[in-house]
Parts: C-alpha cells; sequence; structure tokens
C-alpha cells in the first residue's frame, strides 16, 4: 500500500468508493469522500486517464488542475470496452459501497454500467451520477459544464453590476458546488443503509443544484414576482449603505476593501463614523436614516472611498472590521502564498511524485482540533496492482495477465 493508507483512520474507514468520475462536478465529490477516509478508486482509461490530467498541460505532468481535485484517491487503469475489463470493473461494484459517474448522458449505460445492471449485482449499492440537467428536463441528453450549469440554473443572472450584462460567478459553482450536494446526500444515504441495508439511487442535475445557492435571489422574486436584480457589490435584497467594495492604496487591481453595515444592528453606521473620523455626518440629514443614505448612497461612497484610497486595504480591514463587518479583498495569489494557511492545514504542502512540492486546497473543517491527511492525486494507474489486489484478491500474476492481455 502507498501512503494512502492515512486515510485508514479517517471517519469513512471501510467505506469502498469506486470512482468513474472525470474533470470536476464528480471528483470533487469523492475527493471530499476521501478526505474523510474512504478508499477511493478511481478508474480511468489506460494511456489517457481523465481528461483533466492534461488540461492546459503540454508536458508530460499531471496539471495542477487535476491535482487539486483528486488527492487522496488511488488511481488503477480499466479498459471498459475491453469484456474483461468490465468484468473487472462489475467485480469491484460487487465490493463497493459507493459507485459515482458523470460521464455524458447515457455513456455509463452504453458501456453496461448502468444502475439496473449494478444494482442486480449489489443491492445495497449507493450509486451516484452528477448530469448538467435533472432527470426529466427537456434538456436531459445535453451536456454541461460549470458555466453551462450556472448560465441556466441563475446564478449568472444575479451577478454583474446594476444595468450591466449577466457574468459568470468566478467559484465554479456548478461544477464543485454540485459535488458538494452530491457528496451529502451520499453521506446521508450510507447512514441510512445502515439501518436499512437498502442502497440508493442518487442523481442530481447542475443546473438544479444552482437554486440552492441562490436561494436568497428566489426569496426576492418570491415577494415582488420580478427578476432579481443585479447588484454588484452590494446585496441583491436591498442593503444598509454602506455596503460595496471600496478603493485602496497602492490602486492595484485588487487594492479593495469590502466593508458592510447591516441592518440588523443600528450600531454599524455610528461605530463606523468614529473610526473614520467623520463623527460630523452623524446629524447630516442626507445620511441620519437608512432611507436617507439610500438615497444618497453615491456620495456615500464617495466619502467613505476617500477614507480607504488613503490605507491599503489590511489596515482598512484592521480599522474598519473592529467595529463593523470588513474584509480584504485577497488575490488567489496572495492567498497562496500567506504562511498561515498552510501553517493551519488549510492549504499544505505536500510532495507530488513528478511535480514536487505542491500546495494544495485541503478540507477546511477541523475534526477534533486538527485538519484532515492529505496525500497527493494518484499517478496515472499507480495503484492498479495494489487495488485490485485490495479490492478482488488478485495476486501479481493475475495482475500480470490483466496487463498482457491489455485490460489495466
Amino acid at each position: 500500500m502507498t501512503d494512502t493508507k492515512a486515510n485508514g483512520t479517517g471517519l469513512l474507514a471501510g467505506v469502498r468508493i469506486l470512482d468513474l468520475t472525470q474533470f470536476e462536478a464528480g471528483t470533487s465529490c469523492t475527493q471530499v469522500l476521501a478526505w474523510l477516509g474512504a478508499d477511493v478508486a478511481k478508474v480511468e482509461n489506460p494511456g489517457v486517464g481523465d481528461p483533466g490530467r492534461r488540461l492546459g498541460s503540454a508536458n508530460t505532468k499531471d496539471d495542477p488542475y487535476f491535482l487539486v481535485y483528486n488527492s487522496n484517491k488511488r488511481s488503477l487503469t480499466v479498459n471498459l470496452k475491453h469484456p474483461r475489463g468490465l468484468e473487472v470493473v462489475k467485480a469491484m461494484a460487487q465490493k463497493a459501497d459507493v459507485f459515482i459517474e458523470n460521464f455524458a448522458p447515457g455513456a455509463i449505460e452504453r458501456l453496461g454500467l448502468g444502475y439496473d445492471v449494478l444494482r442486480a449485482i449489489n443491492p445495497a449499492i449507493i450509486y451516484g451520477q452528477v448530469k448538467g440537467f435533472g432527470p426529466g428536463s427537456p434538456y436531459v441528453n445535453n451536456l454541461a459544464f460549470d458555466m453551462i450549469a450556472q448560465a441556466c440554473g441563475g446564478t449568472m443572472s444575479v451577478t454583474g453590476e446594476p444595468n450591466g450584462p449577466p457574468a459568470k460567478p468566478g467559484a465554479t459553482l456548478g461544477d464543485t458546488g454540485t459535488g458538494m450536494l452530491m457528496a451529502i446526500s451520499i453521506l446521508a444515504s450510507l447512514y441510512r443503509r445502515r439501518e436499512t441495508g437498502e442502497g440508493q439511487r442518487l442523481m442530481i442535475g447542475m443546473q438544479d443544484a444552482m437554486f440552492h445557492y441562490i436561494r436568497g435571489a428566489l426569496a426576492t422574486t418570491s415577494k415582488n414576482m420580478k427578476a432579481a436584480p443585479r447588484a454588484g457589490a452590494k446585496t441583491i435584497g436591498g442593503g444598509n449603505p454602506p455596503c460595496g467594495i471600496y478603493p485602496c492604496a497602492p490602486g492595484g487591481p485588487n487594492d479593495y476593501v469590502y466593508i458592510y453595515t447591516s441592518r440588523a444592528n443600528p450600531q454599524h453606521w455610528p461605530r463606523l463614523l468614529q473610526v473614520i473620523g467623520r463623527e460630523d455626518l452623524l446629524e447630516d440629514p442626507r445620511f441620519k436614516t437608512r432611507e436617507a443614505r439610500v438615497e444618497h448612497e453615491a456620495e456615500l461612497d464617495a466619502i467613505l472611498g476617500e477614507w480607504t484610497r488613503k490605507r491599503d486595504k489590511y489596515e482598512a480591514m484592521r480599522v474598519v472590521g473592529a467595529v463593523v463587518p470588513s474584509g480584504a479583498v485577497r488575490d488567489t495569489l496572495e492567498l497562496l502564498t500567506d504562511p498561515e494557511f498552510e501553517r493551519r492545514g488549510i492549504m499544505p504542502v505536500i510532495q507530488h511524485p513528478t511535480n514536487g512540492p505542491f500546495k494544495t486546497p485541503a478540507w477546511p473543517v477541523y475534526h477534533n482540533g486538527a485538519t484532515l491527511p492529505v496525500v497527493p492525486a494518484p499517478l496515472l494507474g499507480q495503484h492498479s496492482t495494489e487495488v485490485l489486489s485490495d479490492w478482488l484478491g488478485m495476486n501479481d500474476e493475475q495482475v500480470a495477465a490483466l496487463r498482457s492481455e491489455g485490460v489495466l
């Protein structure tokens, strides 16, 4: 065994996941289960593997895109179009607790690994599928990626500047956001099966998953039956000015600070004026009430922006954040190179066998005061021999025979 045995002490120790996912929506789901201790056996095509391994990469090393979604898993290569390869995967399905795939619509059924087939082999299996569109959708056979889900699922419509075009959120809500919902349902299904012994068929459409992330916007629409507006850095439901992103020194592309005053706490406004030295505005009729501040929001933003421009974003966050919610806008380079996250185990450095030291996001939940261990994403087929030995009891000679037949 490799150091993936570190998973053995995890919360899901003993749970076997047969992973036929690729790219992100499915792989982010199985990665969480692997972080939590499940034995995730990632089945990949011999010689090629998950397309994410070479995404945007011209060299022979696995792309960082693949590395950040596949840590803590084991990889074995199986030719699913070879009859013996299909037999191997079906034998693994008989031993699996969970099977999950996110191939194009209909592809897994054409391979002979549809739900009815695997349920007949293993009635207790939890069978998960991630697709672009949910069952019964008129677009159920359409291909989809993150941005398609975000377009069709509403997140783009509420993202962007007022009176401007829709914008794609930078976070991959369509992919990883969907994967997290599937992971939660798999965990719930495992819990239920412990009591009943029954398996589950789980399917989630990426479009449908987006509703989970725009519930506030849908609630706003329910109040007035109008499409929720794009509010830029403000809040869709209407805010309590000041609320937004303000420029800071020295004026770089991400030199901004977010400042928020809540309607739920009327003390935010006077506290903010005190720390920026503008108590004179307390009795100013333009800003004395929330309604007045909404009417004169542009003037208010200009006053606050004049103060923030004289300070860097971290000073602004420190001063303002002591009395009202405030946060510096941090870019990906700042986050990746901040030693705090490495020290806390949120973004550890792992040693990859071909890529060398690699910093990667980990599961951010503390369990008994500590973060969960992270081991590198596997090389293509790195664990074929040991997975087939662990799952199916094959010896070296049997695995060698499969290789010679072109099965692995």
